[in-house]
This record gives structure tokens, sequence and C-alpha cells, in this order.
């Protein structure tokens, strides 16, 4: 059994980046040991994994005496495509086994439910941790209630990570290499927003944009209390939206939308609750460090991403902020960076 969801969950990584809000989903079919399908969730809004999966058989007599093999309970109620459960129980496939449950409270359980009462076998909790792992993202905002977060910044061998700057002093700073600079624009393309505060909008003048790696651009967040950062600054550029969270005003700015909060109590609660509402599953924090400390201080994320420099030190600057986490995983890029990335359990 392992063994047939160890390959749908291969499957299911194929549409990593291309179908929030909807999860990544792996099928296969399973005849007399044989996979005679497979298929996964590749585009949202198009077909689920289940019907890609049935699709691709051959020989659609013999999907009466097969089982099927997917990585999340399968739908049960009509979104952009019809109810997978549905078509399961058409095609007459006598058994289905199942990674994880759906946190949805849309599906959750109601497809077993809806499968079980057709008569169909259902087996559940197969490789469940592994599955559960994949759609971290999905997960976190259905029961959470809010994106997933991750924080990510590069610092100096000597734990710098902006040097000292001269007064209005603007422009970026590269302390990791362009292999890492590649790497960050790679996760620009996989998470659904990017987020900032206003004083890493004045220094660095980012764009915020995934150049270069091909993908799309994330949602531009940005956080400036009292609108200090000019529509003259490139994060206010045509290649994406950008939301600039304050508390003055809301308003409309061709491609930027201005969104007014009380910024006395729970400013970051609000925000993420505002973006859950707005079905946004993931954010990339690039910001500076009175920001990445406020999501650390808070216990508002999920994952950090910490690049730090083996060539170069600074000796004075902007101090990264302070983790006392363990990495989960390390490597090193190129022999100039140092990648360390921890998880919050």
């Amino acid at each position: 059994m392992e063994n047939y969801m160890h390959r749908a969950l291969e499957l299911a990584k194929r549409g990593f980046g291309n179908v929030a809000p909807n999860p990544m989903v792996g099928c296969v079919i399973v005849h007399n040991d044989s996979i005679i399908g497979e298929g996964w969730h590749q585009q949202f809004g198009q077909a689920h994994a289940e019907v890609n999966a049935i699709n691709s058989v051959i020989n659609q007599e013999l999907l009466a005496q097969s089982t099927l093999y997917v990585t999340l309970e399968p739908c049960s109620h009509f979104g952009k495509t019809p109810p997978c459960a549905d078509l399961i129980i058409t095609k007459n496939i006598p058994k289905v086994v199942i990674a994880s449950i759906d946190p949805n409270p849309k599906v959750s359980g109601k497809g077993i439910e809806k499968l079980k009462t057709a008569g169909i076998e259902v087996i559940s909790g197969i490789l469940d941790a592994e599955a559960k792992f994949i759609n971290r993202r999905f997960n976190t905002f259905h029961q959470k209630k809010r994106p997933y977060i991750i924080l990510k910044w590069a610092q100096s061998a000597d734990g710098f990570m902006d040097k000292q700057r001269s007064t209005n002093e603007a422009g970026s700073f590269a302390i990791s290499s362009p292999e890492a600079h590649q790497l960050t624009h790679r996760w620009r393309t996989e998470e659904q927003a990017i987020l900032i505060g206003k004083t890493t909008a004045i220094n660095d003048q980012p764009l915020l944009t995934a150049r270069l790696w091909p993908g799309k651009n994330p949602l531009r967040i940005l956080i400036d209390p009292n609108l200090e950062v000019d529509l003259s600054n490139p994060i206010f550029n045509e290649d994406a939206r950008t939301l600039v969270f304050n508390r003055l005003e809301s308003r409309l700015i061709f491609n930027t939308e201005r969104i007014q909060l009380d910024f006395s109590q729970n400013v970051l609660e609000n925000i993420l609750s505002y973006l859950h509402y707005e079905g946004i599953q993931s954010v990339l924090v690039e910001g500076g460090r009175q920001t990445l400390d406020s999501f650390i201080e808070s216990n508002l994320f999920d994952e950090i991403r910490r690049f730090t420099s083996l060539e170069l030190k600074l000796d004075e600057g902007l101090k990264a902020p302070q983790i006392e986490m363990l990495a989960l995983e390390c490597y090193t890029i190129e022999n100039k960076d140092f990648l360390e990335v921890f998880r919050n359990a």
C-alpha cells in the first residue's frame, strides 16, 4: 500500500506553485498489483487528481476491479469542478485508499462518508504525515485560519543583516550570493504573497518580483502605518498587485490597494485575518529586523529560512534576529552561503 501512496505523493508535488488555493493531490489506480492510471491536480480550476487518473485508464472496465490511491480525501462538493467522490462512485471503483483527511470544513469527512455510503471500502491514514507535510500551507490556512508564514533573511558571517547606513542612504545591499538570490526568486514564485515593512521599502527599494526565475509574481504586501513610502517607490511598479496596510485610509490607486487598520493592537493578527479572508494561503516575509521580530515574538510563523554568508563580515550594522531553534535542514550553496531551515512545531 505504501509504495503506491509514495507514488501518489510524488505526483502530487508536481502541482506545487500552480494549484493554490487548492491542495496538491496525486492519485494512482492499481489493478492486480499494477498501476493502470495516474494523475495529479495540475492547475487551479482544472480537473482534480482523481479525474485525471481515471481518465488515463485505457480499459475503463478494469476500474470496477481496481483500487484508487489518493493523497487527500476526495471532494464531496461542487466547486470549480464536480465532486470527485461522485465520479469514483459512478465508475464502480470498489476500494479507495486515502493518505489524509481534508481539513476544509466543506469536505472534511464528507467525502469518505459518501464513499462508504455507496458501499466502497475506504482505508485512510496511509502516509498521513507525509501527505500533511506537502500540503502544510493548505492545512495551516484551514486549521489556523491564517496563511502559512515563512520568514526569510540573509545575514553576514558575524550576524548582521544590513550594513551601517548613513542618513537617507537607499539601495539594496547584497549579503548573499547570486545563487542564493536566484533561489529566493524561485521561492517567490512558490508562495502567494510576499511581505515587507516600510523601512525595508525605503532603504532597499525592492521590486519584490520573481525576475530571476520563471513563474508568477507574488502579491506584494507592505506594512506602512503612516504611508511614508512614496508612490514613486519601485514596490509600486505595474508588475504585481500591492496591498498597503496603514492606519490612515482605504483607497485604490491603480494596482495598489491601501487598507486601513487599527494599529493600536493585534496588527499582525488583523493583517493575517484579512489575508485569510482574501484566500491567501502563504506569505514569504522578507522584511527587516523589526518586521521579522514582530512575527517571531508573536509566534506567528511556521518556517524560517536563514542564509548565512560564508565570506562576508560587516563588523557593524543591523543585527539579524536571534532565534533559539534547531535547524531541520541545512545546505551549502556554491560554498558561499549556508542555508538553514527551521520549522515552528
